[in-house]
C-alpha cells in the first residue's frame, strides 16, 4: 500500500480488515481503483482474513460507476480491456476465501453497486442509493449485474431498475433484498465491523458453506441442490470444524474454531 494508492486497508478487530476507497470525486472504477481492490485482496490473502468490509471515504458516494471519462478516450479494443480487468477484479471479490461485506453510504450506481453485489453481504445506511443506469449510455450493466440483480431482487425489479435506470432508495432496496441490513445514516461502516466481527466468531469452513449452498439453490435444481446441501453437511463434520463445535457445545464452553 503506498502513500498515494485509491485503496487503503486498516485492521478493525482481529481477523477483519477494512479496505476504503478514496478516488475523488465519485469512486469511479478506474484502473486506479481496479490495481486497488486486487491489492488489497492480495493482502487479506497473505493475512488469511476472515471477513472484508468494503467502504469508501467520500462523502455521498460509495462507488458511482464505471470510468466513463476513460471509457470516453479509449478505443473498442481498450474497451474490451478495461471491461476484462474491471469484471475479473470484481468476480475476484465475489469468489475469494473470505466474507465480504460492503458498507454503503451515499450512491451506489452501475459498477459500484455491481461491486457491491460481488459481496457476501451489503450493509446500508439509511441516505444510500443504489442503481443500474447503463442504459442511459447505451450500454448495459457489465460485471455480472445483469446476473446478481434478479438473484438478489427477482427478474421484474430487476428488469425495472435496469430498465428504468432509476435510483432505488436504501428502504427499498432493504424490502426487496438488494441490501441485507439497513442501518442509520453514517453508521453502515461501524455496524459492518461490528457484524464483522460476529462472523469472526463462527466457523469460518462453515460460513463458507453456507454461501455456496445458498447459491446452490439458484444454480440447481431443487433435489440436486438437497443432495448438495447433505455433501456440505457430511463434510463439515468429517473435514471442517463440526466436531469442534458439537465437543464445546456439549461442554459448554466456546468452540475453537481455527
Amino acid at each position: 500500500m503506498t502513500d498515494d494508492a485509491v485503496v487503503t486497508w486498516e485492521d478493525a478487530v482481529d481477523g477483519v480488515l477494512v479496505a476504503t476507497i478514496d478516488r475523488r470525486p465519485a469512486n469511479a472504477l478506474g484502473p486506479p481503483i481496479i490495481d486497488g481492490l486486487n491489492a488489497v485482496l492480495d493482502e487479506a490473502e497473505r493475512r488469511g482474513t476472515r471477513v472484508l468490509v468494503l467502504t469508501s471515504a467520500i462523502p455521498g458516494f460509495f462507488a458511482a460507476g464505471a470510468d466513463i471519462k476513460h471509457m470516453g478516450t479509449v478505443d473498442a479494443e481498450s474497451f474490451t480491456a478495461y471491461g476484462d480487468l474491471l469484471r475479473a477484479a470484481v468476480e475476484r471479490l465475489a469468489s475469494a476465501d473470505l466474507v465480504s461485506i460492503a458498507a454503503v453510504e451515499g450512491v451506489a450506481l452501475g459498477g459500484g453497486l455491481e461491486l457491491a453485489m460481488a459481496c457476501t453481504l451489503r450493509v446500508s445506511g439509511a441516505d444510500a442509493k443504489y442503481g443500474l443506469p447503463e442504459v442511459r449510455l447505451g450500454l448495459i450493466p457489465g460485471a455480472a449485474g445483469t446476473q446478481r440483480l434478479p438473484r438478489l431482487v427477482g427478474r421484474g425489479r430487476a428488469r425495472d431498475i435496469m430498465m428504468s435506470a432509476r435510483q432505488v432508495p436504501a428502504d427499498e432496496a432493504a424490502s426487496i433484498g438488494l441490501v441485507d441490513r439497513l442501518v442509520e445514516a453514517g453508521r453502515a461502516r461501524d455496524a459492518a465491523v461490528e457484524l464483522a466481527g460476529d462472523l469472526t466468531r463462527c466457523s469460518r469452513p462453515a460460513l463458507a458453506a453456507v454461501v455456496r449452498t445458498v447459491d446452490a439453490a439458484f444454480d440447481l435444481p431443487f433435489e440436486d441442490g438437497k443432495r448438495y446441501e447433505i455433501d456440505q453437511i457430511q463434510d463439515l463434520f468429517e473435514h471442517g470444524e463440526a466436531r469442534e463445535g458439537i465437543t464445546a457445545f456439549l461442554e459448554k464452553r466456546a468452540p475453537k474454531f481455527e
